[in-house]
């Protein structure tokens, strides 16, 4: 067995090199130490400043070997001053969080995020689709709210597998809130907008129209919205593609909804404490 004399180090025990990054805005890092993950805004000397995806900022100190890049140790350092024009502001995607150019989507988590129909699926892959994918983050689609016990059943949720679920029309007393109260654990976290459809949780003015018909009880409501507003209620399906293509960020979906889905990205990234 080969020996080390004591003033040498074996070869696995010496701190590895690792690769130096320019901290230019746009970078995503995360500091190990808290966990927290941003986007670069600011580097100054001797400080980098990120910003998570709700806006939230922290200064962090360059230290050596001090941040992880897609998993990786790596040691921030100072760009160098652009020669040219100043740099602009980081972009922003649909959801409103930093653009990050060139990222990798994340392995998939072992959480998900389920929501109640199709229609759901589709608005929140066009507004959040980037954040999820950076977080390694899946959405799949119920079906229907009475088939959510089994599906939390055999998902069996766990610290390293949360389960979060969007739920429509959740109001005190319904059926939904009901089945909703009786899955939520510690583990799995079942939140829910107003609205009775997704439909609705898009602002009016971003589809050309005053506010969103009332429908009478008992009459189908994408049936009903249809014939009130003039749109052909018998094909649906193309009316929400429509409303879907007037969607372009945060900005065109009402508030009730947003925060709801943030909260479940957060509750599924365990990142509640950051």
């Amino acid at each position: 067995m080969r020996q080390y004399s004591a003033d040498l180090t074996p070869p696995w025990k010496k701190p590895q090199p690792v690769p130096e990054v320019p901290a230019d805005p746009g970078l995503v890092v995360e500091e190990p130490g808290t966990g927290f993950c941003g986007a670069v805004i600011r580097c100054e000397a001797g400080t980098v400043t990120l910003e998570d995806r709700f806006g939230k900022h922290r200064v962090f100190p360059l230290e050596p070997r001090g941040f992880l890049l897609e998993g990786r140790v790596v040691t921030l350092v100072r760009p160098p001053s652009p020669s040219g024009p100043a740099r602009s502001a980081p972009s922003r995607t649909a959801s409103g969080s930093v653009a990050v150019p060139g990222a990798r989507a994340r392995v998939a988590r072992a959480g998900r995020i389920y929501v109640e129909g199709r229609h759901d699926a589709e608005l929140v892959e066009k507004v959040w689709g980037d954040d999820l994918r950076i977080e390694g983050v899946v959405v799949e689609y119920l079906g229907g709210v009475d088939d959510l016990p089994s599906i939390v059943a055999d998902f069996a949720p766990g610290p390293d597998a949360r389960l979060g679920v969007l739920v429509d029309h959740l109001v005190p007393g319904s059926k939904e809130w009901r089945i909703a109260e009786a899955v939520t654990s510690e583990h799995a976290l079942v939140v829910g907008h107003p609205y009775i459809d997704i439909w609705e949780a898009v602002k009016p003015a971003s589809v050309g129209i005053d506010a969103w018909p009332r429908v009478p009880r008992g009459q189908d409501w994408k049936t009903g919205v249809c014939r009130a507003v003039g749109w052909p209620a018998e094909n649906t399906g193309a009316v929400w593609q429509a409303i879907l293509a007037r969607v372009n960020s945060y900005k065109d979906l009402e508030p009730e909804l947003l925060g709801r889905v943030e909260e479940l990205i957060d509750f599924v990234t365990g990142s509640g404490g950051a």
